[in-house]
């Protein structure tokens, strides 16, 4: 078991910030189209995040069109270039998935506000 972590702890990525439930992130994913490789951003509203260490995801929530789209990130994945936190949400759940069956104002999350040291 020793072995095992130590390979999966090289695979960590911790460069990405604390993201938690309820954040609106924007995810540049790289997609690589032919022999070029470009980045693509992927922008929506963290409803879930499960396991732990190297097998970490988040499901991500966006309306495109007005369709609603998912999608399940491997944290640690290569493919991430990078997370960023446009604003952080006020959530009292775990899991957000209650957010597919609402459109327009109700499926908002407020924002949380973070104090200044």
């Amino acid at each position: 078991m020793d072995i095992l972590k130590a390979i999966e702890s090289e695979q960590l990525r911790n460069a990405y910030p604390e993201v938690e439930i309820g954040d609106f992130v924007k995810v540049h994913l790289k997609i690589k189209e032919g022999n070029r490789e470009r980045v693509q951003v992927f922008e929506g509203t963290v409803i879930a995040r499960k396991g732990g260490g190297l097998t970490e995801t988040i499901n991500v929530r966006r309306l495109s069109y007005g369709v609603g789209v998912e999608r399940i990130l491997p944290v640690h994945s290569p493919k991430i270039d990078k997370i960023e936190i446009v604003r952080k949400g006020l959530v009292r759940r775990a899991k957000l998935y209650y957010l597919r069956d609402r459109v327009g104002k109700s499926a908002k999350i407020k924002e949380k506000l973070i104090a200044k040291k």
